[in-house]
């Protein structure tokens, strides 16, 4: 099972559309909602989450994400809006299942139809 965190500018209930094998929780759940990034990150790694699940696309320029075990997916996305994202949530979790090693791992959605 992958830990996904889901950052705090991604609307809540999306976290419980995902399915095994992934489990993915809000910030918002656990009471981090206010955190700072190294201090959510440093979190993360306490409670055993691998990967931080979020539409801030510095992010990986504002931490040093070298330092820390965690891998980072980044969402590119018009609006961050239930309403926009729930037609990807298949996708995204697609990604996330087949995605490589790599520590930042960026999802386009931009571009992509839904039906």
């Amino acid at each position: 099972m992958k830990r996904i965190l889901l950052d705090e500018n991604l609307p809540r209930p999306l976290a419980k559309l995902f399915t095994a094998p992934l489990e993915v929780v809000s910030v918002h759940d656990i009471g981090w909602a206010e955190k700072k990034n190294g201090d959510l990150i440093r979190s993360m790694l306490e409670e055993g989450f691998e990967f931080l699940l979020t539409a801030d696309k510095n992010l990986q320029n504002q931490q040093n994400l070298e330092k820390y075990p965690v891998r980072l997916i980044v969402l590119k996305t018009f609006d961050n809006r239930f309403k926009t994202l729930v037609s990807y949530v298949s996708v995204i979790q697609e990604s996330i299942v087949n995605a490589d090693d790599a520590q930042i791992i960026e999802i386009d959605i931009r571009n992509l139809k839904t039906e």
